[in-house]
């Protein structure tokens, strides 16, 4: 944003000096931010994982920390530049920001506070150079655990030294298992929010997860062997003993199945698989193929029958039998997987007639298809994918070049073919590993989300679209893309989803002038809605919700002048005065739209763009973003300086400044308006000491404002008149409770709402009170309204006080 300098007539020629020193002190400027580039920072691409930052940080950490280098008196500086860099890159939602507005789109505060040498060294992520555990993050474990491979998880927590007394053996552990399970770790201490969710009160905690099921928690002693004995009980693959009766069903069934055998023949030389060791395969191989022994001192005819087998292993798959002379369990694992048939090869031929009413997953590839470890992994995906109904194949690109770039399939990737034809497609951008594939797979066929190409683009916007520009190496992209599947199926049939890669398609991205990824645009009609909230579903859906009945007005500085300075009486206003660039702005939106909508009907809401209408912010003296004001009066507004920003604690700061609605009541009042007097009164016993009666104290106005007219509201300090509680029964704060006037004298009901004692007459009139005041639809006979003897309700919230209300009139339905 550039600057804008207005200075009087008079001083024109200064003007005409100083404007040359001020652009180049501005290029000056800009030159030195620019060699601030927090990627540059760190020595990593713009490409980088998190994992890649935290590794790159580490090293700097341990070399250029003030502690390491206390003769330089500039280290503290140079550090907290590092560390700024840092923890603004491994966060998906800041580093989005940075990328589209560079420093000045975030806050402060980042990077301010660092740890000492000692912690980077010893403590600063314990399992990330570990090549056999998987560091595990908010953004990927769900695809993990759920992917239908057996996980055992570690979650630790930095600091704690029993993490670290654990860190050797769970090494050797993972080492053990690699291949058998998925060894994993959290580091709770950057994923606080993914650890409390999944209830972990204490460090190391360890977990198996499986699809579907409960995750089983590890309670023994910590040592390999114990940890090796509990995760192999839950690979509960079938080993089947071979012999005369069943070999030959067994393999013939395993056969139509798709299935091939790996088949161990044991002598008494001693050269047989171990129990152990053929349980592991059957876990690494699950689903490929079968696992079974034979006992040729028992069968010993058999197994000279069958070709004479010697000792050891063979894998006897489609009448091909692969010898392996080793008992080594990851040696057998991968000569087995390289015997195992690959993909389904599709082509130009057959690749539309088989994809258009079948859901595929399809492997892109570029002819350098060989037996390598991605490859393998690959052979899995139909096993895991079996019970989803999708289909795995694979294209080679360099036989069939018109297919793939005619889909904009430019270099090795993966993608869902949803059932649709040919067009109707998704590709892969996270993690090349199994667990993220087959997690990606199974969320693409429900989901309603496409890849766009030029082709394809909703040009005529007949319909709405949101759009997501992104580049794959992004990070902040790759992380919304799956929230945007889950957008997709809450809006399906009413808005169409798509994805558009700007590293293939540059022009159409610079024809909406796509400056940052991503960018997420919705498009209806003619007009054009860039999303600015959180990375996530739920932001995205109200975002979208506040586009079709929008609950903040955008102001300008005539719709400012008429609307909130030329109010009526009665009316406030809560506006936002922000800068599109500003981090913190950014963060405020969404919580702002979502207080907007809590206060729907009691206090009118807006924004005014300070970018755009610079000139009207500052007359209004507006001086930093964002500037939240009330204006509940003609002369005067309020600014909010409180430290917390989302919509409850905004809420509760603006309601605070209404009218009240209530009355303050006494002992006399109590006891000659409600007890004694002839109307209907919900009361709020609170005590001025009492947290949770201040929270609930703005809930009780809005409800009081609600009655307003058919029941009065009222508040009782039960420190200033504790005798008056007590004899009410109020044991704790804040307590509500209704006191309804049925006919000729005040109702005292008990506990249990359930309980009908003596009836009583309840006019017609006050029936229709109530309906009205639940706004809901109660059937009446003609015969007139009857009720019991009711409960005095005890009501913790404002939303039981209506369901108590609700339980009110049904009872006065009752003839």
């Amino acid at each position: 944003m550039g600057y804008r300098v207005i200075l009087g007539g008079r001083r024109r020629h200064l003007v005409q000096l100083l404007l040359p020193l001020l652009l180049l002190l501005f290029l000056v400027a800009a030159v030195l931010a620019e060699g601030r580039d927090y990627y540059d920072l760190l020595g990593v691409s713009r490409e980088a994982t998190t994992r890649e930052i935290r590794q790159a940080f580490k090293k700097l950490a341990l070399t250029m920390h003030p502690d390491k280098n206390p003769g330089d008196p500039s280290a503290h500086e140079k550090f907290l530049q590092v560390n700024r860099a840092y923890e603004v890159l491994k966060d998906e939602d800041l580093r989005k920001k940075y990328d589209k507005y560079g420093e000045k789109g975030l806050d402060e505060q980042q990077g301010g506070r660092y740890e000492s040498w000692n912690f980077y060294r010893y403590d600063f992520g314990i399992y990330d150079d570990d090549l056999e555990i998987i560091t595990l993050d908010s953004g990927d474990f769900e695809a993990a655990v759920n992917s239908g491979e057996i996980w055992f998880v570690n979650f630790y927590f930095p600091r704690c030294s029993h993490c670290h007394e654990l860190a050797p053996t769970w090494r050797e552990f993972a080492k053990e298992m690699d291949g058998v399970i998925r060894i994993g770790a959290v580091n709770c201490g950057d994923n606080n929010h993914l650890c409390r969710r999944k209830g972990i009160n204490s460090y190391p905690s360890l977990f198996i997860y499986r699809a579907g099921q409960r995750p089983e928690k590890f309670n023994g002693e910590r040592t390999k062997d114990n940890l090796v004995r509990f995760s192999m009980q839950f690979i509960t693959t079938t080993i089947t003993q071979l012999w005369q009766g069943n070999v030959f069903n067994e393999i013939e069934q395993a056969f139509s199945s798709g299935l091939g055998w790996l088949i161990t023949f044991c002598s008494n030389t001693g050269d047989c698989l171990e129990p152990r060791t053929r349980q592991k395969l059957a876990g690494m191989l699950d689903g490929l193929v079968k696992v079974g022994w034979m006992d040729c001192i028992t069968e010993e005819k058999l197994c000279e029958t069958t070709a004479l087998f010697p000792p050891g292993s063979a894998l006897d798959k489609d009448g091909s039998v692969l010898w392996l002379n080793t008992l080594d369990s990851k040696e057998i694992y991968n000569q087995a997987m390289n015997h195992l048939p690959g993909l389904e090869l599709l082509t130009s031929d057959s690749f539309q007639r088989k994809l258009a009413h079948h859901r595929w997953l399809v492997s892109f590839t570029f002819g350098d298809r060989s037996s390598n470890a991605a490859s393998n992994e690959y052979k899995k995906l139909q096993a895991f994918l079996r019970d989803d109904h999708i289909q795995v194949g694979r294209v080679d690109c360099i036989s069939d070049a018109e297919l793939c770039q005619s889909l904009y399939i430019h270099k090795p990737c993966v993608a869902v073919f949803k059932g649709l034809g040919i067009h109707d497609f998704e590709i892969h951008h996270g993690k090349d590993v199994l667990y993220n594939i087959v997690g990606f797979a199974r969320d693409s066929v429900r989901a309603h989300v496409t890849t766009l190409r030029p082709d394809n683009f909703p040009s005529d916007r007949k319909e709405p679209w949101l759009v997501d520009f992104f580049a794959p190496w992004c990070p902040p992209c790759r992380a919304l893309l799956p929230e945007l599947r889950k957008a997709s199926i809450q809006l399906a049939g009413r808005m169409k989803f798509g994805t558009l890669d700007c590293t293939i398609h540059h022009n159409l991205c610079s024809t909406y002038n796509i400056q940052a990824y991503p960018t997420t645009v919705i498009f209806n009609g003619s007009s054009v809605h860039e999303y600015e909230g959180q990375h996530s579903a739920d932001g995205i859906l109200e975002f979208i919700q506040d586009l079709v009945s929008p609950s903040v007005v955008v102001l300008d500085p005539s719709s400012f002048a008429e609307r909130v300075k030329g109010r009526a009486e009665g009316q406030i206003w809560a506006v936002d005065f922000y800068a599109p660039w500003c981090g913190p702005c950014q963060a405020l939106m969404p919580e702002w739209r979502r207080m907007a909508r809590l206060l729907s009907g009691q206090i009118l809401v807006g924004s005014v763009d300070c970018q755009r209408f610079q000139s009207f912010c500052q007359s209004q003296s507006v001086r930093a973003y964002p500037e939240i004001r009330l204006y509940p009066g003609n002369t005067y507004c309020v600014h909010y300086n409180g430290w917390h920003r989302d919509s409850h604690s905004l809420r509760a700061w603006a309601l605070s400044y209404l009218p009240r609605a209530s009355v303050d009541l006494t002992p006399e009042t109590f006891r000659s308006l409600v007890l004694s007097g002839r109307d209907h009164w919900v009361l709020d016993f609170y005590a001025p000491w009492c947290g949770p009666c201040q929270h609930f104290a703005p809930e009780f106005e809005v409800l009081a404002r609600i009655l307003k007219g058919e029941v009065w509201a009222g508040k009782v300090d039960c420190q200033a008149h504790y005798q008056t509680c007590q004899s009410a029964g109020i044991t704790a704060y804040p307590s509500v409770r209704f006191y309804p006037y049925l006919g000729t004298r005040r109702v005292r009901m008990f506990k249990n709402t359930n309980t009908y004692m003596k009836q009583q007459h309840f006019n017609r009139k006050q029936f229709r009170m109530c309906k009205k005041t639940l706004n809901q639809p109660v059937r009446v006979s003609n015969s007139e309204c009857k009720s019991s003897e009711f409960t005095v309700v005890y009501i913790q919230t404002l939303n039981s006080f209506f369901v108590s209300l609700n339980n009110f009139c049904y009872y006065l339905s009752l003839t």
